[in-house]
């Protein structure tokens, strides 16, 4: 395991050769082309390009006793158009994930399925692609945007939940999240917590660290599966002391952070799960994770190894 902390898991040694990689060049998803910028290697920490190479780093990290959370990272939609091409791609890895026998769940953005157009379309479109996670067997799971749309997304995911189960982030930053995660634990809707990546209704550190510990504490009392999603050592050690490993507590991380805490833990007999986006159209989401590394550097804090 120490072989392969802070490497490419394309490139982990297995045994005591390369681990073999054969991407093969299929179709399976639309892409209109990369900019020099999107070739820029330094990019694919964070998000990579492509299905076929989300799909051989999803296979990789699976070898390591490692989950994925597969992200089709798309555009805002403006149009019934827009948010049919995020429909039928999110449809296409639903079953990509079901073909390879991927151990993986596909997460969707609301605003790439019409949040901003046409809400009533973007609920129909997140009960689909529900309905038909849940016909094949694969995870689905809905991320929480900025908070002008957390009301909705509620209101969304208490709907998806009646077509199959599901999972929803819930933002420690919001006054509003303990009251949520009590309704989705009741609901039966597995909750994803993490402290949030937008603006929230506070942004102290320690008051959204406090914050975040709370919301695992009443979920871990709920005896409920929930997943915890953080990258903030301090947080990851009191949970690694509080939470028994026989109760189902998952471990999430964002793709390029803390891989050697994900490696210690799956092999602690931890569920762990690495949030993996890919697309195109990656920039706005890298710009953002840059952007939380920016903000930990100003407090003279560091995200776990």
């Amino acid at each position: 395991m120490a072989d392969w902390v802070g490497r490419d898991p394309l490139k982990a040694k297995a045994g005591d050769g390369e681990a073999e990689i054969q991407i093969q060049d299929d179709k399976l998803f639309y892409n209109p082309g990369l900019t020099g910028e999107d070739m820029d290697g330094d990019l694919d920490r964070f998000a990579l390009p492509d299905w076929q190479r989300a799909r051989e780093w999803c296979r990789a990290r699976n070898s390591q006793g490692i989950g994925c959370i597969i992200d089709v990272l798309g555009e805002n939609a403006r149009s019934k158009e827009q948010a049919e091409r995020s429909v039928q791609s999110y449809l296409r890895c639903i079953q990509a994930i079901r073909m390879e026998g991927l151990r993986a769940s596909v997460s969707v953005k609301l605003t790439d399925l019409g949040a901003l157009y046409d809400q009533e379309l973007c609920r129909d479109n997140a009960r689909l692609l529900c309905r038909e996670a849940a016909e094949v067997g694969v995870g689905f799971e809905i991320d929480m945007e900025g908070t002008p749309l957390v009301p909705f997304t509620m209101e969304t995911a208490l709907t998806c939940a009646r077509e199959g189960p599901l999972a929803l982030a819930v933002l420690a930053y919001l006054d509003r999240s303990a009251e949520d995660l009590s309704l989705l634990l009741e609901k039966g809707i597995r909750p994803r917590l993490v402290k949030g990546a937008y603006l929230g209704d506070t942004n102290d550190f320690q008051e959204v660290q406090n914050r975040l510990k709370a919301l695992a504490k009443q979920a871990y009392e709920s005896r409920q599966p929930f997943s915890l999603g953080t990258h903030d050592p301090q947080v990851l050690q009191w949970a690694r002391a509080r939470f028994s490993i026989d109760r189902p507590v998952a471990f999430s991380f964002l793709m390029g952070l803390a891989d050697r805490t994900k490696l210690e833990l799956a092999g602690e007999g931890r569920e762990v799960f690495e949030y993996l986006p890919f697309g195109s159209r990656r920039g706005p989401y890298i710009a953002r994770r840059e952007k939380y590394l920016r903000d930990l550097r100003e407090l003279s804090r560091t995200p776990a190894p």
